[in-house]
């Protein structure tokens, strides 16, 4: 009789009675649905303009492909793989996968390395560095029509400032044609392009820089190695992250690359600086081959797509794991 009293004492309305397990799953359950509908209706305007502005579109021009088309209309004549054959057959085509090959191996042999070097010495104490990064990021601000007219008056050739300066100094044989010279058109692109990008890239390494513990490197001062020495051993394999986004950027760039080639030379002389995107162009909008340039975007797409995913799975691959552990560990 008194353990029927004490339980119904505890069962009294001024006890706290834990609700059933199915209440609670029904509320663990409106609190994910909740979660959910929250989580959607900020995401849900971004996906309509990204489904709208990038994956319709992206979607159609693979449709189109498929087709010789004009631009105007519906797509109606149905050539199948016609395009994506032609586009292998095509001397300038091929031409533009060399020259895109080219401005990557530049770029990773000269304008990476340079962007690094000016970022370590920019992140020493020297008086004025705040100006100097100021000066060397500048050019990743203009535009790159402004870019692009104010190169093609400094190499016009005789009157342009290049020659000019050349001739100042008695070089005057090594002023040229420039960008209406074929052999000397994608040399000439390539310094316009690290003039204009290598700032961008040089903040990257400083930013990675500034990541680098000190004690690491006064340590191995301290050890008795050489600047060299912690460059290489210290400083460069903590780096290591920032160079290979960085390098991950600039290749995708030099894939995609249009403006600059568009308002300095057009692809010219006779599509010698042509690039993909350039090409491109071409056939859609001055020829109406619209079906055909759509192949070329979707050639683009794919070897853009392949080398994203290769250098995620092989380069990446270590970056990104670390980035997730952090993620997960933090949300314990």
């Amino acid at each position: 009789m008194t353990s029927t009293f004490l339980a119904d004492k505890r069962s009294g309305p001024g006890t706290d009675v834990p609700p059933p397990d199915n209440v609670r799953a029904r509320g663990r359950a409106r609190r994910r649905v909740l979660n959910w509908l929250t989580a959607m209706g900020f995401q849900l305007p971004a996906l309509v303009l990204f489904t709208g502005l990038v994956l319709l579109p992206m979607l159609f021009a693979l449709y189109a492909a498929f087709f010789r088309w004009g631009g105007f209309g519906m797509p109606e004549d149905y050539v199948g793989v016609d395009n994506f054959t032609d586009l292998f057959d095509n001397p300038v085509f091929l031409g533009d996968l060399w020259r895109c090959l080219l401005l990557v191996l530049l770029t990773l042999a000269f304008q990476l390395p340079f962007a690094l070097a000016m970022a370590v010495l920019l992140n020493q104490r020297l008086r004025g560095r705040a100006v100097y990064r100021m000066l060397f990021f500048a050019p990743y601000v203009l535009s790159e029509a402004i870019t692009g007219v104010l190169f093609s008056m400094v190499f016009t050739p005789d009157d342009g400032l290049a020659d000019h300066l050349l001739g100042s100094i008695g070089l005057d044989s090594l002023g040229g044609e420039w960008f209406a010279d074929p052999n000397w058109v994608m040399p000439t692109l390539f310094i316009v392009m690290t003039w204009k990008y290598f700032g961008f890239h040089m903040m990257l390494y400083l930013a990675g820089l500034q990541s680098v513990p000190k004690e690491l490197t006064e340590a191995a001062l301290i050890d008795g190695a050489s600047a060299w020495q912690r460059f290489r051993s210290v400083t460069l394999p903590l780096l290591m992250p920032t160079v290979r986004i960085s390098i991950f950027l600039a290749v995708i760039g030099s894939i995609q690359l249009f403006d600059l080639v568009w308002v300095i030379t057009q692809g010219g002389p006779d599509h010698h600086s042509e690039t993909m995107a350039v090409t491109m162009f071409q056939y859609g909008f001055k020829r109406y081959q619209v079906g055909y340039a759509s192949a070329i975007s979707v050639v683009m797409f794919g070897i853009c797509l392949v080398f994203a995913l290769g250098y995620q799975r092989f380069v990446l691959r270590r970056d990104l794991e670390g980035a997730t552990t952090t993620m997960r560990g933090n949300g314990k």
